[in-house]
């Protein structure tokens, strides 16, 4: 009960406290909705950033051409070792026969058409495409499959697979860091507004501890108090990202600037941006309060 007692008094005192000195709270809650606009920025961007990354790492297949001459049963064969594969770098295939390729082509153009009509035999040949789980082992799949029997030709794309997948990692890993350096910043500003916050009432301090007032409940209300004011200074952010990035997707119909390019859905995402804003707003707000109490003001 006792316990009960003092957390009610230090939650009551720290909301008293954060009306009472007004213009202090309302410069941290302005310092840490600034930063965490910041923040939140930068986590869009890096979210999409591996989202688009990942969606064009999908694109990049190995397409297999089977040889003229191979047989129905050599088809399914050469099939049986691609399941056999798929415990390896193959994640799934795609066959499209040379009759399927004639009349895609029939479709597509009418001089295809009568060429193709005019031919007495299908110079077309059998394909396969193959996504792979991992992009970077994309040269050794594609060796691997050039092995086999019945395989006319295996091509990735290769020097431009694999710049691609050079780039994306950069980009992921600039992003990465981004995010990470901003939240820095924004542990630093909110943490040193609160410790300017509560250096300005080291003698209300210094008062509590002439009255005997324990140190657990001296720090109590000023932990609550960054509790409150990192809580207060995420609502705008949460606001801004939630309203500003279904506007944003809603604007572009979830893509950027072309198909290829398409944004994350809001749902989830703009949920889960939201929760780490108001952790990190929390946590860095209750920091900030701890360490000035205890470093600053000598308890």
């Amino acid at each position: 009960m006792k316990a009960i007692r003092i957390l009610s008094r230090g939650i009551r005192d720290a909301f008293k406290s954060v009306i009472r000195n007004f213009s202090l709270s309302t410069a941290a809650i302005t310092c840490s909705s600034i930063t965490l606009i910041l923040v939140a920025v930068a986590m869009i961007i890096s979210y999409n950033v591996n989202h688009i990354t990942n969606d064009l790492e999908k694109e990049l297949t190995i397409v297999v051409y089977l040889k003229q001459t191979c047989a129905e049963e050599q088809k399914e064969e050469f099939k049986n070792k691609l399941e056999m594969m798929k415990n390896n770098n193959v994640e799934e295939y795609k066959y499209k026969s040379k009759d399927e390729w004639k009349l895609e082509m029939k479709e597509y153009s009418d001089t295809f058409s009568t060429a193709l009509d005019y031919l007495d035999t299908n110079p077309l040949l059998d394909s396969v495409t193959i996504y792979v789980k991992d992009v970077n082992l994309l040269k050794e799949t594609t060796d691997e499959i050039k092995q086999l029997d019945y395989v006319e030709s295996a091509d990735y794309g290769e020097g431009m697979a694999e710049n691609l997948v050079k780039v994306f990692d950069i980009i992921e890993k600039v992003t990465i860091i981004i995010v990470l350096a901003l939240v820095l910043v924004t542990a630093f500003l909110i943490g040193n507004t609160i410790r300017l916050t509560i250096f300005s009432r080291r003698n209300e301090i210094e008062i509590m501890r002439l009255v005997g007032a324990s140190n657990t409940s001296i720090r109590l209300p000023f932990l609550f108090e960054g509790l409150f004011l990192g809580i207060l200074g995420s609502i705008i952010p949460i606001l801004i990202t939630v309203y500003g990035y279904v506007l944003l997707y809603d604007h572009f119909n979830g893509y950027l600037f072309t198909q290829i390019i398409r944004l994350t859905e809001p749902f989830n995402f703009i949920l889960n941006v939201s929760g780490i804003l108001l952790v990190i707003g929390a946590i860095i707000g209750m920091f900030g309060s701890y360490h000035a109490v205890r470093k600053y003001l000598k308890i």
